[in-house]
């Protein structure tokens, strides 16, 4: 079965692709292990200047990039343009920022001088998923390619058009060839390349069961990974907080790229006592939401990425509903071609119910009621999952003492959880280990090296 890029707002197919047979992936990883020794001498300097010029690159061709996210995502054109944007501000702040990030610690002592150096590891694969096609990309390879590692990606299979524009990306940049090498395999080809002594390194964002498997293949083959996995988000909202800016800034997570974002705010978990009124005042700007063509600049809801997707995810929200929660917003099929979902709301969901067990990965907001703040808490970390999650209160020391309280990764105190390149990225518990982006990110895939001088 080919490669296929399809419209999910039409559910065409776009173009095929072949996938690359082993001896095609025999010769790219060669071409990489070749183009590791003698990116691994350049200097930061060179490496920065490279990298600006994928950022201007990005830039230039913003609308062209972002319209194969359209194409192959169905993400609304105003949010496809805001990745590419995201991304060339990542190339822009690494580029500025690794040198510093990676200087060498001088420790002295009685005994000598020793210093503590950061040096390349080698390959990185890169493992990557197809709701944020170019974001999810550069998130990794702009910290990793400056750290004088090379990168090989295997993307998502429903996104072949924006895998080989990335590469393009880094060529066009003036990068040298298989510095950054895009493998366009099958999933079942993925165990063999993480196996092969020429990657060094594995990082991944998708989905639990997948992060399981290329964890344990890499543990196999005693190769460090990062892996950032399914997030179900709380967002406790409590007596004390801006009904109006929680729902809005409530509205605007939850349904940002159709839902289909691992941080996006999944749970809203709501004190009794204010329920009923933010509810209310989130059903009527959810409601407001107009569903339609991605490339239209009025459309504010998408298609999802995939028919089976949004198959799936309608088959939680009827489950869920057989089994006590209450369809507030929509929650049924539009009768429409493509892989349309409406904005849909659940409330009253409980233990046990599908929705209150597992990540809804689509636009489904679900409530569940909170006695008071302690039980708020306590709903938030009764999850397996711990990725993000906000609080919303006018009283911030107690938000910032709830947060630290809080398992997940990050929690933001009256704000929307996003991915910032100057803050650590990752989740705790089944939403994986590791971290991205900031300092921390770019040490990952290092060679802490002491050096001891006498």
């Amino acid at each position: 079965m080919p490669l296929e890029s399809t419209n999910p707002a039409t559910n065409k197919t776009l173009a095929t692709f072949d996938y690359w047979d082993n001896s095609a992936v025999e010769r790219a990883l060669k071409n990489v292990a070749a183009a590791s020794t003698q990116w691994q001498n350049t200097d930061f300097p060179e490496r920065a200047a490279l990298m600006k010029n994928a950022a201007k690159e990005l830039r230039k061709r913003q609308d062209h990039y972002a319209g194969l996210i359209v194409l192959e995502v169905g993400k609304i054109i105003k949010e496809a343009r805001g990745e590419i944007e995201k991304c060339a501000a990542v190339c822009d702040y690494y580029a500025d920022h690794a040198e510093s990030f990676l200087a060498d610690e001088i420790i002295e002592s009685d005994a000598g001088r020793s210093l503590v150096a950061y040096l390349p590891l080698g390959t990185v694969l890169a493992v990557m998923p197809w709701n944020f096609p170019f974001w999810q990309v550069l998130r990794f390879a702009a910290p990793s390619l400056m750290a004088g590692n090379t990168g090989v990606l295997k993307h998502a299979s429903n996104v072949p058009q924006c895998a080989a524009a990335i590469e393009e990306v880094f060529s066009n940049a003036g990068f040298p060839d298989y510095v950054f090498c895009n493998l366009p395999i099958a999933a079942k080809q993925t165990a063999a390349v993480i196996e092969d002594p020429r990657i060094h390194a594995i990082t991944l964002t998708g989905s639990e069961p997948a992060g399981r498997q290329v964890a344990s293949t890499a543990g196999h083959s005693l190769k460090k990974s990062v892996l950032e996995l399914g997030g179900s988000d709380a967002f406790m909202v409590l007596a004390d907080a801006d009904l109006d800016e929680a729902a809005t800034i409530g509205v605007a997570s939850r349904y940002l790229n159709c839902g289909q974002s691992c941080i996006a705010s999944k749970r809203f978990i709501v004190v009794e006592d204010i329920a009923d009124d933010f509810l209310k005042r989130f059903k009527e700007k959810a409601g407001i939401l107009s569903m339609g063509n991605p490339a239209d600049e009025n459309t504010t809801l998408g298609p999802m990425a995939r028919q089976d997707l949004r198959d799936e995810l309608h088959q939680q929200v009827t489950d869920s509903i057989a089994q006590g929660a209450k369809a507030i917003l929509g929650c049924t099929l539009p009768d429409t071609s493509g892989s349309y979902y409406p904005a849909s709301i659940l409330d009253r969901v409980q233990p046990g119910i599908r929705a209150y067990e597992e990540e809804l990965f689509g636009p489904v907001a679900i409530f569940i009621r909170a006695k008071d703040e302690a039980d708020a808490l306590r709903i938030a970390n009764d999850s397996r999952f711990g990725l993000g999650g906000s609080i919303w209160t006018s009283d911030l020391r107690k938000g910032e003492t709830l947060a630290r309280q809080m398992q997940s990764g990050a929690t933001f105190i009256n704000g929307i959880v996003k991915s910032d390149p100057r803050l650590p990225f990752g989740g705790i518990k089944a939403s994986g280990y590791g971290r991205e982006l900031s300092q921390h990110g770019i040490r990952e895939f290092v060679n802490t090296k002491t050096i001891w001088i006498k």
